[in-house]
């Protein structure tokens, strides 16, 4: 059997890229600052016991604090969240204040932050943490989850934009 030749980064991120994702922030609380991270990667695992995952880059801060920090939340965003999506994606937003203009609460358990407005909320407790190329792939247990407006959507991303869903 002849090798096929390796896939080019750039073919895979375009056919990737037209499978929709959800759209969610994790938070977590990492030496008494908050940090977030949008992902598109917020999985079901589990129902008994409830279990989540998340995908996080291998070289990004969130990805350290967890090193230290093993609870977290996730707000899944509504609809009309695109702004707070793209400022919680953006490369170079500083480590401290990422959410002073984003309104949240505390999470019952974790303590970080349920972003207000969310489609829904879920807060965690890292059960796994396996490596998978370039991303760590976290396993959380969920610890307590809520719901948001029910009328409210979602987002999704495709096509390297995010678009809301109703």
């Amino acid at each position: 059997m002849t090798q096929p030749e390796p896939v080019a980064p750039d073919d895979f991120r375009g056919a990737v890229g037209r499978l929709p994702a959800g759209v969610a922030v994790v938070t977590l609380r990492w030496r008494g600052t908050d940090h977030a991270a949008t992902v598109g990667s917020v999985v079901s695992v589990s129902l008994d016991p409830p279990l989540v995952l998340f995908c996080v880059h291998v070289d990004a801060r969130l990805r350290d604090a967890l090193d230290e920090v093993d609870t977290w939340a996730v707000s899944v965003l509504a609809d009309d969240q695109a702004a707070t999506a793209d400022w919680l994606a953006s490369a170079g937003r500083p480590a401290f204040d990422q959410l002073a203009r984003v309104p949240h609460r505390a999470a019952p358990v974790s303590g970080a932050a349920w972003l207000d407005g969310a489609a829904a909320w879920f807060d965690c407790r890292t059960t796994d943490v396996h490596r998978a190329g370039d991303h760590d792939v976290v396993v959380g247990s969920v610890l307590a989850v809520e719901q948001g407006d029910p009328t409210t959507g979602g987002l999704v991303h495709l096509r390297g934009r995010v678009r809301p869903v109703r």
